[in-house]
């Protein structure tokens, strides 16, 4: 594996990148490329680009996460798997579900977890909107996060439900964040969510804007959310 990565890595974990977790990343690098030959995980697929534009961009979570432990995390629309996966490289004590209603997308997480021997990880191939209405998962999350799944008032119905009281949202964003957090005040007000903070990213020799969004979880969600299936992109608040 090439040293951008290595040395980038560092930055947000904190710590150089061990022996096993570099041979997890690269193992997870040949079995991307070698699904994404038969099926369309990722439109991403040489070995730089998954480096920097998804293991890379996963990790620069860890900017506005730190100090991770044995925290809940769910990290709906996971594709491929980030940003769940390489969190979990490199903080193996976390309990992580990830929430990818394509099957072939679903079925490539469990590989990859079994594969890297990540223990437990719950892949749920269903929808946003019914996750968020399950006993066992709604109000149960320290962390909700999503990177490129919908306009943040759409995603914020997605995930603050799942929040506990005191859990964050965090939504990887673009050159629109901003914005998009302003469109939010509604969504936010009504699902008991308070803007925290923008953080500007920047990724080796990756010209577009990126941005982590964290709002943190003031009140209950009332039940009427998420509503069901396909309102909120139809709807946004």
């Amino acid at each position: 594996m090439t040293n951008p990565f290595i040395t980038e890595s560092q930055k947000y974990s904190g710590t150089p990148l061990t022996e096993q977790q570099q041979k997890a990343f690269e193992l997870y690098e040949t079995e991307l490329m070698s699904w994404n030959e038969k099926f369309n995980l990722t439109a991403i697929r040489d070995a730089e680009g998954i480096r920097i534009k998804h293991f890379l961009d996963s990790l620069t979570c860890l900017q506005v996460m730190k100090p991770l432990r044995n925290e809940r995390i769910i990290d709906v629309g996971t594709g491929a798997g980030f940003p769940g996966i390489p969190l979990k490289i490199i903080y193996p004590g976390l309990k992580l579900t990830l929430v990818e209603s394509v099957g072939k997308k679903a079925g490539f997480c469990k590989h990859i977890i079994e594969t890297l021997h990540l223990g437990t990880v719950d892949v749920l191939t269903l929808r946003a909107e019914e996750v968020g209405r399950l006993p066992n998962h709604r109000a149960q999350y320290d962390w909700a996060i999503a990177r490129a799944v919908a306009s943040l008032p759409i995603l914020a119905e997605y995930l603050v439900p799942l929040l506990k009281i005191g859990g964050r949202m965090l939504a990887q964003k673009g050159e629109s964040a901003h914005a998009e957090a302003q469109a939010s005040e509604n969504a936010f007000k009504l699902l008991g969510v308070e803007l925290q903070t923008i953080e500007k990213i920047t990724l080796p020799g990756v010209v577009d804007e990126r941005y982590l969004v964290v709002a943190k979880k003031m009140a209950a969600t009332p039940a009427l959310y998420p509503r069901t299936v396909g309102i909120p992109s139809k709807k946004p608040l």
